[in-house]
C-alpha cells in the first residue's frame, strides 16, 4: 500500500528561483508535446472513404506520436535550448509520463466506458509541480537525510519533519510542489505492514450513513454530525479580500500579492474541510466494522442550484478518504443503490412519499423517525443482505418512537493519526 506524507520545505531565496524556472521550463515542454500529439491527430483523423469540406492537412503526415519517441527527443532538446540541460534528466521524463497518462484518459475509456477531458495547454504557473520518481537510492536524484532534503543541481533545501517517517516505510518517490502559502515535498511511502481485512464472519458492527445538507451525515444508530459550512462561514472575508483584488491593476505587484491572500484563504478552507472529513472518517471506523454509504451521483447534483452547499460539503471526498482510512484500519466498506432509501419506511417496508421540505419520516405502522434516520436505517439493511451482522434488521418490531439525533464531538479524531 501507497500512503503520502506531505511536508514544508524551507528553500533559500535561490533555490526558489531555481525551482519556479524549472516549473516554467516544464510547463513550455509539455504544451510543445501536447501540439505534437494534437498535430499528428488532426492530420490522421480524416476518413479513409472522404475528405473534409472545411480545412485538410497539408504536408507531409507525421509519424505517431507516444511517450517513448518523445523522450527519445529531450537529447536533443537540450541540444536546441541549454537550459533544459540544468533540469534533473527523470523530471523531464515524469512530465512527459504526466501528458501520455492524461492523454490515454482522454482517448481509451476505462472499464466502465468513461474518458477523461481532452488535455489542454497549460498557462503560465499552471505546472507548480516535479517529481523525483527515486529517492535515497544510489541513482536517485533526490536523498532525504535526517530533516535535510538533498535534490540534484537544486542543492539541500531544510524539511519541517512534523511527523516522523515510521520504521519499515520505504521511500518510493518525492514530488516538489508549490502552494499558496510556500513550497511542499510529497513523499511517497510503502507500507508492508498493512493489516489484512476482517474477516466477514467477524463484522460485529455495522451501520449506514445518509450524507445530506442538513448533517453532514446520520448513522443508523440515530448519531448525527453538524455541517461545518467552512466556506459559508468564509464567504464574507473571501469576497472582501476578492473586491480588494478587481480594484488591482491585473498583472502588477500589487496584483499578485492580493492574489496570494485570496489564494491563501481559499486553501485554508481546504484544509479545514480536509481535516473534518478525516476526523469524522476516522471515528466511524473507530467505531464500526462495517460502513454502508449511497452511490451518489454527486456530479449531476452539483449542476442543481444546490451546488454550493454540494460542492461545500465535499461527499466525494470524503468518501474517498473513508475508504482508505478503512483499508488502512483493517475495516470494510460498501456503497449501495440509494434509490427509495429515503421513502420506504425502515419498519415495515411501506413507500411514504414526501418533498424535501419534511425531515420527519411518519409512516402508518406508527414509525415516526427523523428522515435521514430512517433512511440510514434502510442502507444498513439493504447493504447487510447476506452478511451474519447482528441487529441489522431495522426497527423490526421495536415501538414507534420520535427521538432528536445527537450530535457527535469529533475534536479528538485527528487525521494525522494513522493508527
Amino acid at each position: 500500500m501507497l500512503l503520502t506524507y506531505q511536508y514544508k520545505l524551507n528553500p533559500a531565496p535561490e533555490q526558489v528561483v531555481t525551482l519556479e524556472t524549472w516549473g516554467e521550463l516544464l510547463r513550455r515542454h509539455y504544451n510543445y508535446a501536447l501540439g505534437q500529439r494534437l498535430d499528428w491527430l488532426n492530420r490522421t483523423r480524416s476518413q479513409i472513404d472522404r475528405c473534409s469540406l472545411v480545412c485538410s492537412p497539408i504536408g507531409e503526415i507525421p509519424e505517431k506520436v507516444d511517450y517513448y519517441t518523445q523522450a527519445s527527443d529531450l537529447k536533443q532538446t537540450k541540444e536546441l535550448f541549454p537550459e533544459y540541460k540544468n533540469i534533473y534528466a527523470d523530471c523531464q521524463q515524469q512530465n512527459l509520463m504526466r501528458l501520455d497518462k492524461a492523454w490515454k484518459r482522454w482517448l481509451v475509456p476505462d472499464q466502465n466506458g468513461k474518458r477523461g477531458g481532452r488535455p489542454r495547454f497549460k498557462k503560465r504557473g499552471d505546472i507548480c509541480s516535479f517529481t523525483f520518481p527515486r529517492v535515497n537510492s544510489p541513482k536517485a536524484g533526490a536523498h532525504l537525510v535526517g530533516n535535510t532534503l538533498k535534490l540534484s543541481k537544486i542543492g539541500e533545501i531544510k524539511v519541517i519533519l512534523h511527523r516522523p517517517i515510521p520504521d519499515g516505510f520505504e521511500i518510493k518517490q518525492a514530488t516538489i510542489l508549490r502552494k499558496a502559502d510556500g513550497w511542499y515535498v510529497s513523499f511517497s511511502l510503502e507500507d508492508k505492514t498493512v493489516p489484512t481485512a476482517l474477516p466477514i464472519d467477524e463484522i460485529k458492527t455495522a451501520t449506514g450513513i445518509d450524507v445530506g445538507l442538513e448533517k453532514f451525515l446520520t448513522t443508523a444508530d440515530g448519531q448525527s454530525i453538524a455541517v461545518p459550512q467552512y466556506y459559508r462561514k468564509a464567504q464574507t472575508s473571501l469576497a472582501r479580500q476578492q473586491r480588494k483584488l478587481a480594484r488591482k491593476t491585473k498583472g502588477s505587484k500589487n496584483y499578485q500579492k492580493q492574489a496570494g491572500i485570496v489564494a491563501r484563504l481559499h486553501l485554508h478552507i481546504a484544509r479545514q474541510r480536509k481535516e473534518f472529513h478525516y476526523q469524522v472518517a476516522h471515528w466511524l471506523l473507530k467505531s464500526y466494522d462495517l460502513i454502508i454509504f449511497e452511490n451518489l451521483n454527486i456530479k449531476g447534483l452539483a449542476r442543481t442550484r444546490l451546488a454550493k452547499p454540494i460542492l461545500d460539503v465535499a461527499w466525494g471526498a470524503f468518501l474517498q478518504i473513508m475508504q482508505a482510512v478503512a483499508v488502512r484500519r483493517g475495516k470494510h466498506t460498501r456503497g449501495v443503490d440509494p434509490r427509495g432509501t429515503s421513502i420506504n419506511c425502515s419498519g415495515c417496508g411501506f413507500r411514504v412519499e414526501k418533498t424535501l421540505a419534511v425531515r420527519v419520516h411518519s409512516c402508518s405502522c406508527g414509525l415516526v423517525i427523523d428522515r435521514d434516520w430512517n433512511s440510514a436505517l434502510n442502507l444498513l439493511n439493504l447493504g447487510s443482505v447476506g452478511l451474519p451482522i447482528p441487529g441489522c434488521g431495522g426497527l423490526g418490531d421495536a415501538q414507534p418512537v420520535k427521538q432528536q439525533v445527537s450530535y457527535v464531538n469529533l475534536r479528538c479524531y485527528r487525521y494525522t493519526a494513522c493508527s
